[in-house]
């Protein structure tokens, strides 16, 4: 048996380090583990429950909006406002939070997951026209090829016109990422870190000439969604055809409800369908009250699993039998992975929506693929872009419901005591903010990250998290370039500084840098 450990995973969001047992080019067991401290709850005690939509924000710096929007529907279900919010206040956070969306998820296809797929140093062999492959040999050729080149040998298998066709998208998706961040920010102010999000709706005044320079921008994001991002994802599914095989994981999938919509300024719909799949295709209702966090392989201090209402952060470094500052979230006691493939089927599964069914039906047609291959390395891609295209194919339709000059937020005044969940689906995946208030001060706080769930070590039952369980099994075909594990973690999308965080309570320096 041969260990490969890979540390510092590279192109993810934070600090993550796999250590795998291999034996006969498989992959026989896997640790993940998150290698900083998360203390984010421990920092909200005390505060004005009015904080938290700041404060969790800061967890991380990629995805600030799904900590907001989750926590200020913790805020206004404390608060008794979740059916008070004026429609404006609604589509706007469903404008914030899915153009940030569609533009993480174009970001982790083309920049962090894509040179698995695709060889960008293409770009310096071609001498057409193309305006976006040109930029990039520019841009290679004066010296910026270190996220490309040099490169273990990887199995790039799209012929030559197509890897430079994909390859050219690779300079137009920083474009369009730069364009969606200006059209959510004219409704959620800065960004990162967003401070127009609100309890009770969002504060930025709505204009006629707001929502048309938002639909301006959209209108180039939709074409980029839809005749770009989805046929890529698609190219790479088929030229990878077995990865639709591989990485499967815990085959267990979890969502939450997300996006309210409705007419007539009644919002009580969403259009992503929350809810659990188990057996890859069993659908049922999700009871939050069977999630639970599990600590044994974790570094803080020993503990029954608990409800995260009722959670415990108490950070024990050196525990001897943990390997990771993740905790290990389970459903019923079950392992359940988290993501936009659990979303779209929960959707699909529920027969909320034929235009989503068939939208599903025939991606996967044109992969080759089933409803089962989604459990896969290729299926996150292409669960990814699926759940781009639909959150996409209805900004439209919330921007124009939007109705200037009217109210987008609601006053109130905090209860002194009381307790609230937001819960929607993040980037990443189902992402929930546990909140108990005594007093006008929090009291408890708590938040099981998409990056937890399906990162997590494993529990007191000896189950590995679904990460864990993604590589277990894997093929190797060379040790010294484990391409495969890292495709299988790659396409969870990991956001790790969502997952853990470094805090020193008693403020001692731990390291000064210049950086040049």
């Amino acid at each position: 048996m041969k260990k490969i450990v890979i540390h510092p995973i590279t192109r993810i969001e934070g600090h993550l380090k796999v250590e795998a047992v291999v034996e006969n080019g498989v992959v026989k067991d896997a640790n993940m583990s998150g290698t900083m401290f998360r203390g984010i709850e421990m920092i909200l005690k005390g505060r004005d429950p009015r904080d938290a939509v700041m404060i969790t924000q800061r967890i991380c710096g990629v995805c600030p909006e799904p900590h907001a929007c989750a926590a200020v529907t913790a805020v206004d279900e404390y608060a008794g406002l979740t059916d008070k919010i004026p429609g404006n206040g609604i589509l706007l956070r469903n404008l914030i939070l899915g153009t940030r969306t569609v533009c993480d998820n174009i970001l982790h296809f083309y920049i962090l997951s894509g040179p698995d797929y695709i060889d960008p140093s293409k770009a310096l062999d071609y001498s057409g026209s193309d305006e976006d492959l040109n930029s990039l040999k520019r841009f290679l050729e004066q010296g910026y090829s270190k996220p490309f080149l040099p490169r273990d040998e990887i199995d790039y298998r799209l012929d030559d016109n197509v890897t430079r066709t994909v390859t050219g998208h690779y300079i137009k998706a920083l474009d369009i990422y730069r364009k969606g961040q200006e059209a959510a920010t004219m409704f959620g102010g800065k960004w990162p870190h967003d401070a127009a999000i609100v309890a009770g709706g969002v504060t930025e005044n709505v204009t006629a000439d707001k929502i048309a320079r938002f639909i301006w921008r959209l209108k180039e994001i939709s074409d980029f969604v839809n005749n770009i991002y989805l046929p890529d994802v698609i190219a790479v599914a088929r030229a990878y055809n077995e990865y639709l095989e591989m990485g499967r994981g815990c085959g267990n999938l979890l969502a939450y409800d997300s996006y309210r919509t409705g007419s007539n300024g009644i919002f009580k719909e969403a259009l992503f369908r929350g809810g659990i799949v188990t057996g890859t295709s069993k659908y049922s209702d999700i009871n939050i009250k069977n999630i639970t966090e599990d600590v044994t392989h974790s570094w803080f201090k020993e503990s029954e699993p608990l409800y995260p209402g009722s959670g415990v952060t108490e950070p024990e470094a050196g525990k001897p039998e943990a390997y990771s500052w993740i905790k290990s979230p389970r459903y019923d006691g079950k392992v359940f992975e988290v993501g936009p493939v659990a979303s779209v089927l929960c959707t699909y599964l529920s027969k909320k929506d034929p235009d989503i069914n068939k939208l599903v039906d025939n991606a996967l047609a044109e992969t080759g693929g089933s409803i089962t291959n989604m459990y896969s390395i290729a299926g996150r891609h292409l669960g990814r872009v699926l759940f781009s295209k639909i959150i996409t194919d209805n900004l439209n339709g919330w921007a124009g419901a939007l109705k200037a000059g009217e109210p987008t937020t609601v006053g109130y005044s905090p209860p002194m005591d009381g307790e609230g969940v937001g819960l929607i689906a993040a980037p990443r995946g189902a992402l929930g903010h546990w909140l108990k208030v005594k007093e006008g001060r929090i009291e408890n706080y708590q938040v099981i990250t998409p990056t937890a769930w399906n990162a997590s070590p494993k529990d007191k039952d000896g189950q590995p998290g679904p990460y864990e369980q993604a590589i277990i099994g894997l093929k190797v075909s060379d040790s010294q370039a484990p391409v495969e594990i890292l495709r299988a973690i790659r396409s969870f999308d990991p956001c790790t500084a969502c997952a853990v965080h470094l805090v020193t309570p008693g403020g001692d320096l731990k390291g000064k840098y210049k950086v040049v």
